[in-house]
């Protein structure tokens, strides 16, 4: 559990998505925000503000091991900003749009954890992000789903009909990521239902204590899912990134059917 050293911000009890509590804490120079809980939404190392301080935030930047052409992103929910402010500042060629419900969030994203201003490359749309979904399909490569509240993750971004709605909302060769919690009771029907949505097109990362999994819908199957290439290509993005990719790939073959030399998903069978 995240001990709360210091509170740099607090905001008010609410009952909404769009105006629930915001704080902001720090310890031993990780800043960390947190939403109506002592529960850590995003961190950010102070003295490195842009990069991955979280595994799991790490972890789901692993599309980059399946989709060699990414040229725009959408994320739903901002939190502190760590993927999309990464991917402005490591991805130059992904365009990113993010919608967030809630302005304090924001607000606190850009003055206290270095997200940056609307460019050509990064705009942060205030808006509900079901119903920008609904209006928007066959509208990106990646979409990247990460909203927990206080209560953990919204009962409108795990059904059936949301999931499906994702697959509407990515192009023909799209990937989801999202951002699940492991010890969830309903985990088991979470991903369920991403495989209905994604023809069993889908693979899951554990990304370390304490339960984080990211999990991948692919719209179309990955063209090479040999072991071999994807630790060649892990390699090549260390090069560039500091993100373990070589462990995750290991992570994907561990926690995924595979052989010594291929990860399958459903859809294989």
């Amino acid at each position: 559990m995240f001990r709360v050293a210091k509170h740099l911000m607090r905001g008010f009890t609410h009952t909404s998505a769009a105006d629930e509590a915001v704080d902001v804490s720090e310890l031993d120079g990780v800043r960390a925000l947190h939403l109506g809980s002592s529960t850590i939404q995003s961190a950010m190392r102070i003295r490195d503000p842009f990069a991955l301080e979280l595994a799991y935030t790490r972890g789901m930047m692993c599309f980059l091991l399946f989709h060699d052409h990414v040229k725009e992103m959408l994320t739903i929910g901002l939190g502190g900003g760590s993927i999309p402010k990464y991917v402005h500042a490591y991805c130059p060629n992904i365009v990113s749009k993010v919608i967030e419900i809630n302005p304090r969030i924001i607000q606190v994203a850009r003055n206290q954890f270095s997200v940056p201003e609307n460019d050509a490359q990064l705009e942060i749309i205030e808006g509900d992000g079901l119903q920008y979904l609904a209006e928007h399909e066959d509208a990106t490569d990646v979409l990247m789903i990460d909203a927990f509240d206080s209560n953990g993750i919204p009962p409108n971004f795990c059904s059936q009909d949301f999931f499906d709605q994702c697959a509407r909302t990515l192009r023909d060769d799209g990937i989801l990521a999202i951002n699940l919690w492991g010890s969830d009771k309903n985990f088991d029907v979470y991903l369920q239902r991403i495989e209905h949505s994604f023809d069993g097109k889908a693979l899951i990362l554990p990304t370390g204590k304490p339960g984080n999994i990211a999990v991948f819908g692919f719209k179309r199957e990955p063209a090479d899912l040999r072991i071999s290439s994807l630790r060649a290509k892990a390699k090549t993005l260390e090069k560039t990134h500091k993100i373990e990719f070589v462990q995750f790939v290991d992570k994907l073959a561990q926690h995924n059917q595979s052989t010594a030399n291929r990860i399958f998903m459903k859809s294989d069978r």
